[in-house]
C-alpha cells in the first residue's frame, strides 16, 4: 500500500514499513526496503511524503529469505504505485 500527502519541501520523502508478521525473516524485510528505496530514487515524484506499507505476507519462515521472484513482483508493484503518483504531478 502507498500512502501520500503533499509536503512543503522541493522533493519527495519516503518511509517504509515492513511488519515482521508479513515478512518473518530479516533478510526479506531488508530486501523489500532496499528495492523500495532503489525504485523511489529513480522515480520522478512531485513534492510528497510517501509511506509504503506491506499489506500481505510475502514469505514464510519455511521459504527462502530472498528470491528473484519476490524482487520482480516488488519492482512491478512499486513501479505501478510510484507511477500513479508521478502522473498527479502539477
Amino acid at each position: 500500500m502507498l500512502y501520500t500527502t503533499p509536503n512543503e519541501l522541493p522533493h519527495a520523502r519516503l518511509g517504509v514499513v515492513v511488519a515482521k508478521r508479513f515478512a518473518p525473516r530479516a533478510a526479506t524485510r531488508n530486501t523489500i526496503k532496499r528495492v523500495t528505496r532503489e525504485l523511489f530514487r529513480v522515480s520522478s515524484l512531485p513534492p510528497i511524503d510517501c509511506v509504503v506499507r506491506l499489506s500481505k505476507a510475502v514469505n514464510s519462515k519455511a521459504g527462502p529469505a530472498t528470491t528473484a521472484q519476490l524482487k520482480a513482483e516488488l519492482r512491478v508493484e512499486l513501479t505501478r504505485l510510484f507511477a500513479s503518483q508521478a502522473r498527479k504531478a502539477p
